[in-house]
């Protein structure tokens, strides 16, 4: 039985790379790359790493060739509708038996804009007919860095999502169940909602005072004070902009997703909020 995962070199990928192989034979496991550069530094660690471009149908055929178990992993905003069909089209070509994708909490009930490729693609698997299994991930709490970041140097944790609940998560852990979804040890459904607990803002916030052993003002302010804490501790204002639409998403309750999928599938508790945060700080 052969494994591939796709964005290998990401951090996402890493993660699942580094949980697989404790799982399935190390010479088994493919990763996909673009990036030759990156490829190398995988291939030094005994990694077995195929290059294809997602725009290339014929390249990612060759790539798949031999390959029984896929992740997808979701590509960069852009044109990633276009690139997850070529994936899914060529792992139909190569017989693949199997695909994970992962994709957005609620994807297929949300009309965000960020819900709309995921969204895109679980229709896409579906009608291919492969045997598959959708990871709905929620949100990295890695996602929320610049928030903390902009606390604890201005001293001003500031949200606008309002009420909003978000099911955070570790990025390690979301890798960690890719990786045992992927493996085949356990079969598992077509759809799997891997979210944490649903908490607010303040929650975090207090999660973040209680690793830090800092403590500082929280306010739900509106979207300029959003925007001017986070460029003020140095975020360019587009990516600010960026994450300002996240937490018009998480407003709307977007994210809000109450689910014990994750900790099924990882056979345990996920780390508590305060000690997660902290090992993201230290």
């Amino acid at each position: 039985m052969n494994y591939l995962i796709t964005g290998v070199t990401g951090e996402l990928g890493g993660h699942v790379l580094t949980y697989l192989k404790e799982l399935v034979p190390k010479e088994n496991i493919y990763g996909l790359a673009r990036n030759p550069k990156k490829a190398e530094t995988l291939k030094a660690k005994g990694f077995k790493v195929r290059l294809a471009d997602y725009e290339n149908q014929e390249a990612l055929s060759e790539a798949l060739e031999g390959i029984d178990r896929l992740l997808l992993i979701s590509g960069a905003p852009g044109n990633r509708q276009q690139e997850h069909k070529n994936v899914i089209d060529a792992a139909k070509k190569a017989g693949i038996e199997f695909i994970a994708y992962t994709s957005l909490a609620n994807a297929m009930n949300a009309n965000s804009q960020l819900a709309e490729d995921h969204a895109y693609t679980e229709r896409v698997i579906k009608k291919s007919g492969l045997k598959h299994t959708i990871l709905r991930n929620n949100w990295y709490l890695e996602n929320e860095l610049p928030v903390i970041g902009a606390a604890l140097s201005s001293g001003k944790f500031v949200y606008s999502a309002g009420e909003g609940k978000v099911g955070w998560a570790l990025r390690r852990e979301y890798g960690e169940a890719a990786a045992i979804v992927l493996s085949g040890k356990t079969e598992y459904p077509e759809i799997l909602e891997l979210s944490g607990t649903p908490v607010d803002y303040r929650e975090l916030a207090r999660a973040v005072k209680e690793a830090s052993g800092k403590d500082f003002d929280v306010s739900n302010g509106g979207d300029n004070e959003f925007i001017e804490n986070l460029t003020a501790s140095g975020l360019p204002e587009k990516a600010a902009e960026v994450f300002l639409s996240f937490q018009h998403d998480i407003k709307n309750k977007k994210l809000d997703v109450s689910s014990d999928d994750f900790e099924k599938v990882l056979d345990r508790p996920l780390t508590p909020l305060a000690a997660a945060v902290k090992e993201l700080l230290d």
